[in-house]
């Protein structure tokens, strides 16, 4: 098979041998990988980072969140349900408290009171329990599987939880009862302003968020009603949709009907978040960005040597009638066959990498004695990835274009050799 005259050439010189400028040829080649493997595993860690975080915020959050107080709430789940996409409404109570256990581990958590049947079905709940059962009743509570592990606790496991209400009132009953003349009556009122609640651990459950998983607190709604002492009151209702991502179109109907609501979607609620990630996402391919073109200062280089190297043959070829285009393509294949080589080989690397990234984390945990990807910061216990063709298309094709953009100067400086000048250099 016969090549084309600019390809044969611009093969012919890239042929390795023993010189100084195959060495910076294979320096350009790795550069361009290295770059290429780089921007792959960051930009589908950063993706899947995203997507993992939309995944586990719809299964596990409710779409959308009414906040109250709201004293008069037992109408609302019918009228949300009437709306168009929402299938399910519920009450909730939520707060911070602190828990105490029978071996006298004590922290603080967070509470969320919720209506059995109407909560308890939610595929969001039954499909993250690990032990036990997702059923709430009585003085029953599910706990995060981190916080349980954290406080020691089991399935059938006693806690006590206590309010961690306004201490204003709790400071105002201590002065009363260090002046009362009945101090048995005041701290009987003391006792009464934090009166704990013993529950049960009946379940155990895990969201795939650190964040859940080490601070939640599931119980049944009158419980957390008499815990905060707001009697027939939530905290606020929320609603479930059939697709997650109508949240807003549903939350601006809701508004409208009823402009007295305070409305929040799941994207508001985590929409700093989400910008965060999409913002470091952009930055870290255009800062990784940087490593093809400085790999594509070095195939500049390599090209502007060899055309110093090859400048009689350059006036060899001119002379024989090649035309100054043909001279351009041999340099701008060369360019662009390092840089398909590059793609070609960074490609593999970066998927090789993504592939096995949690078990080489892992490793290189266990050899240098530091967690190298901690979940109380990342909120997951395995780096997430998720690679879009169309972003590997942008990759590949970014530095392919750069990689050929390289060696556009020095083969504009070549094209433009005279041929007798050329055959005089020495």
């Amino acid at each position: 098979m016969q090549l084309p005259f600019s390809l044969f050439l611009a093969l012919r010189f890239l042929k390795p041998k023993r010189t100084f400028v195959s060495v910076i040829t294979v320096v350009s080649v790795l550069g361009v990988t290295l770059g290429i493997a780089v921007m792959i595993l960051v930009i589908s860690v950063m993706t899947g980072f995203d997507q993992e975080l939309r995944n586990k915020v719809i299964g596990f959050d409710p779409h959308i969140v009414i906040n109250g107080p709201l004293p008069e709430w037992r109408t609302l789940p019918a009228k949300l349900t009437g709306f168009k996409d929402v299938v399910n409404a519920a009450p909730f109570v939520e707060g911070p408290v602190l828990l105490s256990t029978a071996l006298g581990s004590v922290r603080s958590a967070q509470i969320r009171g919720v209506d059995p049947e109407a909560e308890g079905a939610r595929d969001g709940v039954v499909g993250s329990v690990v032990a036990g059962t997702s059923t709430l009743t009585g003085d029953s509570a599910l706990l995060g599987g981190d916080l349980a592990k954290e406080l020691g606790l089991m399935v059938g496991d006693k806690i006590t939880v206590y309010p961690a209400k306004d201490f204003g009132p709790v400071l105002e009953a201590l002065n009363e009862a260090e002046s009362a003349k009945n101090p048995k009556e005041a701290i009987q009122k003391l006792r009464s302003l934090i009166l704990p609640a013993e529950l049960t651990v009946t379940g155990l459950f895990s969201s795939g968020r650190y964040g859940y998983d080490s601070q939640t607190l599931l119980v049944p709604l009158h419980i957390g009603q008499e815990l905060y002492g707001i009697g027939d009151m939530v905290h606020g209702v929320s609603v479930w949709l059939k697709d997650a991502n109508v949240a807003q179109e549903v939350a601006v109907k809701i508004r409208r009907k009823n402009p007295d609501l305070f409305v929040l979607t799941w994207m508001d609620l985590n929409r700093e978040m989400f910008d965060a990630i999409r913002l470091e996402r952009n930055t870290m391919f255009f800062l990784l960005l940087f490593i093809v073109i400085v790999a594509a200062f070095s195939i500049m280089n390599t090209l502007i040597t060899v055309t110093v190297m090859k400048t009689r043959e350059i006036g060899v070829m001119k002379a024989l009638g090649a035309t100054r285009s043909q001279i351009v393509w041999v340099f701008l294949t060369q360019g662009m066959v390092v840089g398909a080589f590059g793609n070609i080989t960074g490609v593999g690397l970066g998927l090789a990498v993504l592939r096995w990234r949690n078990e080489f984390k892992d490793w290189l945990s266990e050899q240098i004695g530091i967690q190298i990807f901690p979940p109380g910061v990342y909120q997951f216990h395995e780096i997430p990835a998720k690679l879009i063709p169309q972003d590997l298309a942008i990759i590949c094709t970014s530095a392919f274009v750069i990689c050929a953009l390289a060696a556009l100067v020095p083969a504009l400086v070549a094209a433009r050799l005279e041929p007798v000048k050329a055959l005089r250099h020495d």
